[in-house]
């Protein structure tokens, strides 16, 4: 039986782990410190499409983010939920009605038979009954459609032991220092050989082929994004376009609290993976303009940052894909990019690769 090692116990690398011991492979994991904790917990909590990537023409990810989305909210219902989302529109808002009813009909025709519930329009009058903590200034009405509602930490241990069942062996607290063409892995006090190894350790992806002395397909652009919560929940989520910005933020009732994110921040490894001030006070400000309830950053009860590492683009962070690539050299493939939505279709394209592996 091929022994195949993966690196990195974040939800891709346990997504691939599961579907190359589903494909009878023997499969080791390696974490640097435990699974689940870093980018892969930091998340929005969401199981979504990406309905902001259909501006970018970015059709085949957001289809397979739409099957996924239905795969997780099919399979696992103790852990996930559909949540409703409304998309309000004002005097000001930059794009018209008529382009967000496209891309949301769009949206609808990708989803297809996997489509939760079809959007809906409602004129300002019905859409403050539906939400009436919503400032009605300038208000025209607004959107409503549904994505899916995870808790991420647990369901990234759900898979974890769905590829424990299998046979696969995870290892924490083992950080890998270097990987061979040959299948070599080098980890603090051994060197251990596999047919094939697994680079799938999110941020830190790169870093592990240049201190390998090996070279990398693609540069990852390291983005970080802060999330704050407040008490009290709101009654439903919120898609939120960000006043004088391109960008959205989501407001979401999560676990009986109000969760508010994401920000785009461009960071390094070195940097402390946490939510700055400035990042604090910008939600804050996307919050308060859209809700009577106004906030401040002493409301703020927990923040939360996870650093995504997404292929690089070379204008600005909102820009970049979330799309993934997959990159075989000798041995070893290496993962990059990539999102929560889509990491068992990842996983299942990792797996795929590994008999091509000589």
């Amino acid at each position: 039986m091929k022994q195949i090692a993966i690196i990195g116990g974040g939800i891709n690398g346990l997504c691939s782990a599961w579907a190359i011991a589903k494909a009878g492979y023997s499969v080791t994991l390696y974490e640097r410190n435990q699974i689940m904790q870093a980018t892969s917990a930091a998340s929005t909590k969401l199981l979504h499409g990406g309905l902001r990537y259909l501006e970018q023409a970015q059709f085949r990810l957001v289809r397979e983010a739409l099957t996924e989305r239905a795969w997780w909210l099919s399979h696992v219902p103790e852990i996930t939920q559909p949540v409703e989302l409304i998309l309000p529109v004002y005097e000001n808002t930059q794009r018209s009605r008529w382009l967000l009813k496209m891309g949301l009909w769009l949206y609808d025709r990708l989803a297809g038979c996997d489509n939760i519930a079809p959007h809906r329009w409602y004129r300002a009058s019905d859409l403050r009954r539906l939400a009436p903590t919503l400032k009605s200034q300038g208000l025209r009405g607004g959107f409503v459609f549904y994505d899916g509602q995870m808790d991420d930490y647990r369901l990234g241990l759900w898979v974890a032991e769905q590829a424990k069942t299998l046979g696969v062996k995870i290892l924490e607290q083992q950080a890998v220092k270097r990987i061979y063409l040959n299948g070599t892995l080098e980890i603090a006090t051994d060197k251990k050989q596999y047919d094939a190894i697994i680079n799938v350790a999110g941020p830190w992806t790169v870093s592990l082929l240049t201190d390998s002395q090996l070279p990398s397909a693609y540069q990852l652009d390291l983005v970080r994004g802060s999330h704050i919560l407040f008490d009290n929940p709101l009654e439903r989520g919120y898609f939120l376009p960000v006043p004088g910005e391109p960008r959205i933020c989501f407001a979401l009732p999560y676990q009986g609290q109000t969760l508010v994110g994401t920000t785009e921040v461009r960071q390094t490894l070195e940097q402390p993976i946490t939510c700055s001030e400035a990042e604090a006070k910008y939600l804050v400000n996307v919050y308060n303009a859209y809700f009577t309830d106004s906030k401040s950053v002493d409301d703020i009860d927990e923040t939360f940052s996870g650093v995504r590492p997404l292929i690089h683009c070379a204008t600005d962070a909102y820009k970049t894909t979330r799309e993934y690539a997959l990159e075989t050299q000798g041995r070893i493939v290496t993962v990059y990019g990539g999102k929560w939505t889509t990491a068992r279709a990842l996983g299942q394209k990792v797996a795929n690769a590994v008999p091509i592996i000589q």
